[in-house]
């Protein structure tokens, strides 16, 4: 079975984040990594094409910094790449992300899964995987930490707030994964040198044939529309015990109305 799993550049996940002040956009100049959600579904990924066969794919957008995130899944084994990369991209919301998104999976034509975090630890807002899905007219099986794959269906289990479902899906269809689901492995030293040899297919917004007006800032649905620094700690009160500490912790929680 072919897969295809899309992957995010997001800032380090103990940088501290910051918003760009013309834009509003976060500000991704600093330490940059490969969405931890996103291991998850490579390793899933992994796992489903050494039990069935087949090959991985991974599919990106972002800026040519993306490179590293890109190189360090295909060191982890997956098979190429392609690469989505073009200023006209750069601020796109959810539903300009999923639309780039849903016609690069278009330009690779045939796959029988498409694999992703469950959400970015950048925005967070786990929407995409159900949007590609809807764009791309698929089934979509969403938060799952277990999938087997019979033929020509997919069987999950999906996580809730109350515990899981078991659910069914015809292939090909869009999975969002999440941290659940597995250990992803460590690149090795020969797959971060097979990786260098790997193919990447770069693409450009005129490539998949986006009308520019449809993502980036100016096509986004969505937008920040006010901002403001996290205020710095203040020093916390100290409860001196002088056998009477229990009454003074009280007196201190009821006055924050804690209690």
């Amino acid at each position: 079975m072919d897969i295809v799993v899309c992957v995010k550049q997001v800032p380090d996940t103990w940088a501290e984040k910051k918003l760009k002040p013309d834009t509003q956009t976060l500000d991704r100049g600093g330490d940059n990594i490969l969405n931890e959600m996103d291991e998850f579904a490579i390793e899933a990924a992994l796992q489903l094409t050494e039990a069935h066969g087949g090959s991985v794919k991974v599919l990106s957008m972002g800026p040519d910094s993306a490179t590293d995130a890109i190189r360090k899944a295909l060191s982890m084994g997956a098979d190429g790449a392609v690469h989505v990369i073009d200023d006209a991209l750069a601020g796109s919301d959810a539903v300009g992300t999923s639309l780039a998104l849903s016609k690069a999976l278009e330009r690779i034509g045939s796959y029988d899964m498409v694999i992703a975090g469950s959400e970015s630890s950048d925005s967070r807002t786990s929407v995409v995987p159900a949007m590609l899905a809807e764009r791309l007219g698929l089934p979509q099986l969403t938060f799952v930490r277990k999938i087997e794959v019979d033929g020509s269906a997919v069987k999950v289990e999906r996580m809730t707030d109350d515990g899981y479902q078991v659910v069914a899906a015809s292939l090909p269809a869009v999975v969002s994964v999440i941290e659940k689901m597995n250990e992803p492995r460590y690149p090795s030293f020969k797959g971060i040198m097979a990786a260098k040899k790997k193919p990447v297919d770069v693409v450009s917004a005129a490539d998949l044939g986006l009308d520019a007006a449809s993502v980036g800032l100016s096509g986004s649905w969505t937008a920040v529309a006010d901002a403001a620094n996290r205020p710095p700690r203040t020093a916390g009160t100290v409860v001196d015990d002088e056998g009477n500490g229990g009454n003074a912790l009280v007196e201190f929680l009821a006055g924050a109305k804690f209690v």
